[in-house]
């Protein structure tokens, strides 16, 4: 945000960054992103052009992941506006996950979130970050954990605002609470996550009262960006379509022959 002069304001919160469904297709729900260490609202361009183009609102907002919980809430109130789209869906990855999670645990009537989508949540135990190589350098080794997509880890490389070196940094106290909002979830985890072991991802699944476990074969930690973003992407708009469809999550469509999805 920047005023009359075309000033920064001083404390003025990061920019709200959308993606809305092409021109005269009815918006089917309000996605509001939260982005993980390091990460800024367009590291997720991708992502938002993707699930506006199936008919949702995307708002990826700039908080950071030491943002107290109360600004957390205000912001995506603010960003859901007065009358939006339903279902309202908060996305969180890496610390933006946990963020979601509490933020959905506490939402008041400013907000009301109906679903939850955590993707690569970080770590609340004792993993360290993003693991180191012998003869690699950091950057190296971050992109390794991050993300197997090619296209994704040269936008990062190439990214003047990305913050390198944030995902070995510690989480914030403030996330490591054991938040449980009863709203239905969605939670995405790459199996190979060498950040968050992704037996954290099922023990969250299994608190949660109405959590559907989606596990990324191969899958690293920026799961939403990861080699197999598409599928990702795809999952999610299968859950959000039983999640407006039904709150109890009924099945809309069976696969009874056939391979695994």
């Amino acid at each position: 945000m920047t005023g009359p002069s075309g000033a920064p304001v001083v404390g003025a919160p990061a920019p709200v960054h959308d993606w809305w469904p092409p021109s005269g297709v009815a918006p089917r729900g309000t996605l509001i992103l939260l982005p993980g260490r390091g990460e800024h609202p367009l590291v997720y361009e991708r992502f938002g052009r993707r699930l506006a183009a199936d008919g949702y609102v995307v708002r990826a907002l700039g908080t950071a992941p030491d943002d107290p919980a109360e600004e957390v809430l205000a912001r995506a109130a603010d960003a859901a506006g007065p009358d939006p789209a339903v279902p309202v869906v908060l996305v969180g990855s890496d610390t933006g996950a946990l963020q979601a999670l509490g933020t959905a645990a506490s939402a008041d009537l400013r907000l009301p979130v109906e679903g939850i989508i955590v993707a690569g949540a970080a770590p609340t135990g004792d993993a360290a970050g993003a693991p180191t190589e012998s003869g690699t350098s950091a950057w190296d080794d971050e992109l390794a954990a991050r993300t197997a997509c090619p296209a994704h880890r040269r936008r990062l490389s190439e990214d003047a605002d990305f913050e390198r070196g944030r995902l070995t940094g510690p989480v914030p106290a403030g996330l490591l609470h054991d938040a449980r909002p009863g709203c239905p979830a969605l939670i995405l985890h790459g199996e190979a996550d060498p950040v968050t072991p992704v037996d954290q991802a099922r023990d969250l699944a299994a608190r949660l009262p109405r959590a559907t476990l989606a596990v990324v074969h191969d899958g690293l930690h920026d799961v939403l960006n990861d080699a197999s973003h598409r599928t990702t992407a795809a999952v999610i708009v299968l859950w959000l379509e039983r999640l407006r469809a039904d709150p109890g999550l009924s099945p809309l469509l069976t696969v009874e022959r056939g391979a695994a999805l």
